[in-house]
């Protein structure tokens, strides 16, 4: 008798009842068990549903250059993992591709514009902030970027350069619409915010509260400083200085700073318990 463990998180456990990834077999019960497929988002930014059906709801998103391993098709999406941040769900089939171009640089700015020559005038469309790229050689300031266009060398870092603030990268995001499962300018939630900011200096970034919750070490209330977490049961944001937080709240419609008071004070209203800080820079 095979004696399975207890029920994984079915956010980011690529599994359900009729159908699992060949490395849960074993693990996970499920009525058959299949390899995935490499895959690679081609859209600037994606959406990543809980459903197949017009019925699901945004979850998480995928950015140019991310990877998805895929097991299942229908309706036109497939259903498998974001490889980068773990989360299962369906994505459009039409803004995958199953070649997979190794990356070199990430996008280092909250967007970059990008072009269709070296030196077209008008932007076609735009990249966001930790976007995977490769590029090529320079050419009038730009470079070229496979399946997307030209966009600037400024707005480039290779991959193991990354911002050392983040609370500075957090700010970027001041303005952005409040948007449920986004991570992006176009529109964010609070863990999707606080993941990009954590992914452009270098860091783990669990897409989910409670998974930044753990994140690294806890620090008193007394002594926060710019870049500490702050995390509440369902709400999270990131210190700017010792008193105020950088958050992306639906109160406020998007992403503000404010007296981290002021937020504790709403966020208790609502029967939440006191927040949890964590510090994840030395």
């Amino acid at each position: 008798m095979t004696v399975f463990a207890a029920a994984p998180d079915p956010r980011t456990t690529l599994a359900r009842p009729d159908l699992a990834e060949q490395a849960l077999e074993g693990l996970v019960p499920a009525a058959a068990y299949r390899s995935v497929t490499p895959m690679q988002c081609v859209a600037a930014v994606i959406p990543v549903w809980t459903k197949a059906g017009p019925d699901g709801e945004q979850i998480d998103q995928l950015v140019f250059g991310e990877g998805f391993d895929g097991l299942d098709r229908r309706d036109g999406r497939v259903w498998g993992r974001a490889r980068r941040d773990g989360v299962v769900g369906w994505v459009e089939i039409a803004a995958l591709s199953e070649t997979v171009i190794p990356p070199t640089h990430r996008i280092c700015t909250l967007t970059s514009p990008v072009h269709a020559t070296a030196t077209a005038a008008a932007a076609i469309a735009s990249l966001p902030l930790n976007a995977l790229v490769t590029i090529g050689e320079p050419d009038h300031g730009r470079v070229a970027v496979p399946g997307a266009g030209w966009v600037a060398v400024g707005h480039l870092a290779p991959l193991d350069r990354f911002d050392t603030d983040p609370g500075e990268a957090a700010e970027r995001f001041v303005g952005t619409p409040f948007m449920p499962g986004g991570r992006t300018a176009l529109g964010t939630n609070c863990s999707g915010m606080v993941q990009q900011a954590l992914y452009a200096c270098g860091l783990g970034g669990p897409r989910f509260r409670d998974g930044q919750s753990d994140l690294g070490r806890p620090v008193e209330a007394t002594a926060l400083r710019r870049g500490d977490l702050v995390i509440w049961a369902d709400h999270t944001g990131v210190m700017v200085d010792a008193e105020r937080i950088v958050h992306a709240t639906s109160h406020h419609g998007g992403v503000t700073v404010e007296a981290l008071a002021e937020a504790d004070g709403r966020e208790r209203a609502t029967g939440s318990d006191a927040p949890r800080f964590r510090r994840v820079t030395l």
